[in-house]
């Protein structure tokens, strides 16, 4: 009888996980050096001793771009083994590298067994674990909290813990545009925690220490720095997917983005964003936050507002992609179309009402479960898991930012687990 062809998912999750090829991956260690010397002008600052530091040991990054992987394995003596978003294996342009380097698949914001086995057989094998505990790279320039869970994780894993904190990362990537931006992008190497911290801290104290070491936000940070990007008079383009809302006339949805200009098509509102992204106002007249993040936070703020309607509810139209069975994703794609419907968020969680491969399918999701979405390329599109499966929503308009920011408040709001800082960010941007 003829054996059963594997799925990728079942690939996935049957292959066995070991520390990267020695071979392989210093070459790939080769490549990635020259491409960052190339492109980010890289500053590499070492403490610690940190270039001497052995395994086992777990390295912990805030994630402010796709470029975070070169970052976090060029420049280190010992192979790392990263955690990488699950669905990020079934994309064939990655898929070589990836598992060449044996990167270790997690399903973003789902509590998972088989992530945690395979990173500490790594620990066991004297290895190097990245991870990167925000869940996805930044959305606005700065962190967000890290997912729950994490100082528990960390007080099991029972090996020191290092940190990477990587700025201007998300000014040469920026999730907004898929172009890079090559400029400057600093990165500082330090000890986190011993062995003895994590055995005397409770996981809410390691959670909170993570949060504050690993908070950064590029904007705030090049305002002192004035590093130039080479944006190519394109600094503002897709920067309205991100930054929807008209701090003059106070309208979602009505910003618009051009080259190197973003602009309010109701009032005009608007400022030009030079190649070190600060933005300068078209005239006196106009409304603009100081930095892109302090408008990505008036946004947030609104969305906290709204969602404290008990009979709040916003729904969408979307078309539904999936995972492949049997071929990875060709293109650049992160799924395939394989239905449409309606997408409703309210008190109940997040409900998809529509088809699904051909069927009608009404799929629901807790918002305790719910802490936020995963966003694979720009803010066009995000994805969730229903009962571990992912899929992916392709609103029909320009909504997909005030939904996370709607999703993330109502969770907090309805005592969900995922809380925001317990800081306060404006006083560590000031510094």
């Amino acid at each position: 009888m003829k054996k059963k062809q594997q799925t990728i998912a079942e690939e996935l999750n049957t292959k066995e996980i070991n520390r990267p090829n020695r071979l392989f991956y210093g070459v790939l260690k080769i490549v990635a050096r020259t491409v960052l010397k190339w492109q980010y002008n890289p500053k590499i600052f070492w403490k610690d001793n940190f270039s001497k530091v052995k395994g086992p040991y777990i390295l912990i990054s805030n994630h402010a771009s796709r470029a975070d992987y070169l970052f976090n394995s060029a420049y280190l003596k010992e192979r790392v083994n990263h955690v990488l978003g699950y669905n990020e294996f079934f994309r064939s342009h990655l898929s070589g590298t990836v598992n060449g380097v044996s990167c270790i698949p997690k399903k973003n914001f789902v509590f998972e067994v088989k992530p945690m086995m395979r990173m500490k057989r790594i620990i066991e094998q004297g290895g190097v674990v990245s991870i990167y505990p925000e869940g996805m790279s930044s959305i606005s320039g700065a962190n967000q909290p890290v997912a729950s869970g994490t100082g528990n994780f960390l007080k099991k894993m029972g090996v020191p813990v290092y940190y990477s904190l990587i700025k201007g990362g998300y000014l040469s990537c920026p999730k907004y545009n898929t172009t890079d931006r090559p400029g400057t992008v600093e990165s500082v190497l330090d000890i986190m925690f011993t062995v003895d911290d994590l055995e005397r801290m409770s996981a809410e104290e390691i959670e909170d220490r993570v949060n504050e070491l690993l908070y950064h936000d590029d904007y705030e940070w090049n305002k002192k720095k004035k590093y130039h990007y080479k944006t190519k008079g394109k600094a503002a383009e897709g920067l309205d997917t991100l930054l929807y809302y008209c701090p003059k006339c106070k309208k979602d949805y009505v910003m618009r983005s051009e080259g190197d200009k973003i602009y309010c098509s109701e009032c005009g509102n608007g400022a030009t964003l030079d190649d070190t992204y600060e933005m300068h106002p078209f005239s006196k007249e106009c409304v603009i936050p100081a930095t892109q993040t302090k408008w990505f936070r008036i946004q947030r703020e609104n969305a906290k507002e709204e969602v404290k309607d008990p009979n709040f509810e916003i729904k969408v139209k979307v078309k539904l992609g999936m995972l492949p069975d049997y071929e990875l994703l060709k293109n650049k794609e992160t799924s395939e179309i394989v239905g449409e419907g309606e997408l409703t968020l309210n008190r109940s969680g997040l409900t998809y009402v529509g088809t699904r491969k051909g069927e009608e399918v009404t799929l629901n999701v807790k918002l305790a479960d719910l802490p936020t979405y995963g966003m694979c390329t720009d803010v066009t599109r995000f994805y969730t898991f229903f009962d571990g499966i992912f899929h992916e929503f392709y609103p029909e308009h320009n909504i997909v930012m005030k939904w996370f920011l709607l999703t993330e408040e109502l969770h907090r709001l309805m005592g969900g687990k995922w809380q925001d800082f317990k800081f306060d960010v404006e006083s560590i941007d000031s510094k």
